[in-house]
């Protein structure tokens, strides 16, 4: 346990998120993943219909960032079975929607991945509210 809430931290910091990480649970972190991708999604979305390129592709790389370095480094897919696999796959979808929107400069890609980063994001919640009761 001690080395997987280790690989979540490390997962969180290579993922580049600015925010205080210690003492925060692993779940925590991986709210905070959550949360910075779905900010960065929002901010290229809004850098793509002002048509201001380099900051919609600083944001996209960000976002791209912390679904692939962050989310799905942080599964255990040895210890987690079809469901980590599930949720790799449906993590490496959301990154290759993000890189979709970027590419055709398609708003409607970002908001498809914004969608099921908000789902996952708010069952993840829901995990971590029964569990802390």
């Amino acid at each position: 346990m001690f080395s997987h809430a280790m690989n979540v931290q490390n997962a969180y910091r290579s993922a580049g998120v600015d925010a205080e990480i210690l003492g925060s649970s692993p779940h925590r972190l991986i709210k905070l993943l959550f949360d910075g991708a779905l900010a960065y999604i929002a901010k290229a979305r809004q850098h793509m219909l002002d048509n201001n390129v380099q900051a919609k592709s600083e944001a996209i790389t960000r976002a791209i960032d912390i679904i692939s370095r962050g989310l799905r480094a942080s599964l255990d897919l040895e210890a987690g079975g079809q469901l980590a696999k599930s949720l790799d796959d449906l993590y490496e979808y959301i990154a290759l929607q993000v890189l979709k929107g970027q590419m055709q400069n398609d708003p409607a890609c970002l908001d498809e991945a914004s969608r099921l980063l908000t789902e996952l994001g708010d069952a993840w919640a829901q995990i971590g509210d029964r569990v802390g009761q």
